[in-house]
C-alpha cells in the first residue's frame, strides 16, 4: 500500500494550483481569522479535501469543492444581508473574491472534473 502524500505531481495542473490553493486558505482562514464554526469548518473542509485529492481520492475532491464553495456563498449571503451590491462586494475585498472564484473555478474546470471520474476512487 502507497503511503499516503500531501501533494501528488501525476495531477493535472489544475488540480495541482487547486490544492496548493486549498492547503494556503485552510492555514491562512485558520491563523487569521475568528474561531467560528462557519469560518473554521469550510477551512478545515478545504485542508482534508486536498489531502484526499492529493491521495486519488473521490471524497477529498467533493470536499474540496464544497469547502471551496461555502466561502464563496457566505460572501455573497454577506453582501446580500447588508444590502450591498455585488459592485461594493468587489470593491471592499477584492481579492478574497478573487481567490475564492479562481478556486472553485480550478476545482470545477473540465480537466478537473474528468481527471477525478476517471482516476479517483
Amino acid at each position: 500500500m502507497d503511503s499516503p502524500r500531501w501533494f501528488d505531481r501525476s495531477l493535472p495542473q489544475t488540480l495541482q494550483i487547486a490544492t496548493l490553493l486549498l492547503y494556503m486558505n485552510a492555514i491562512l482562514t485558520i491563523l487569521f481569522s475568528p474561531a467560528s464554526p462557519f469560518v473554521l469548518l469550510p477551512a478545515v473542509a478545504e485542508a482534508v479535501g486536498a489531502f484526499g485529492i492529493a491521495n486519488a481520492k473521490r471524497w477529498g475532491y467533493i470536499l474540496a469543492v464544497i469547502g471551496a464553495a461555502i466561502p464563496l456563498l457566505l460572501l455573497l449571503i454577506e453582501a446580500a444581508s447588508f444590502g450591498t451590491s455585488f459592485l461594493s462586494l468587489i470593491f471592499s475585498s477584492p481579492l478574497t473574491l478573487i481567490f475564492e472564484i479562481a478556486l472553485l473555478a480550478l476545482l470545477l474546470h473540465p480537466q478537473s472534473r474528468e481527471h477525478q471520474k476517471i482516476w479517483f476512487h
